[in-house]
């Protein structure tokens, strides 16, 4: 059975748009600042961090990609993508597709929890909580 998890993008957010390519460009910035944080330690860190490839699909028509692992073991994929809400909050949505492993799990709710935390967002997780980045009154 899938589950979902949102990151929305309210009022107070630094940003009130995202895009497909601005959320594949965290992924890229998380990538990096992991790989540089393993060669500070002296080890592989960054694959560990990050064990899988961006993949976008023709007919994802730039709505959605995937993340997908090659150690199938441990990890399989993940589906990232952006839409608005009927009030016009733009959201990213992370999907744990039928499936998927524990692994895949605790990796997207560190995914989620290190978007919403750059964006100053509102997070939904999995189990139905809500965690607030943002500045609240």
């Amino acid at each position: 059975m899938q589950e979902n998890a949102y990151i929305k993008l309210v009022p107070a957010s630094k940003q009130q748009t995202i895009s497909i390519d601005e959320v594949k460009d965290l992924f890229h910035y998380y990538k990096d600042i992991t790989n540089k944080t393993g060669s500070q330690l002296g080890w592989q860190y960054g694959e560990s961090a990050f064990p899988y490839t961006i993949e976008e699909k023709s007919h994802a028509k730039g709505q959605w990609f995937y993340l997908n692992s090659n150690d199938k073991m441990r990890f399989r994929y993940i589906m990232v993508g952006v839409d608005n809400e009927a009030g016009s909050i733009p959201y990213i949505q992370v999907t744990l597709p039928e499936g998927f492993t524990h692994g895949d799990k605790g990796k997207a709710n560190e995914f989620c929890k290190f978007l919403a935390k750059h964006l100053d967002a509102e997070l939904h997780l999995f189990n139905g909580r809500i965690m607030y980045y943002y500045k609240r009154k």
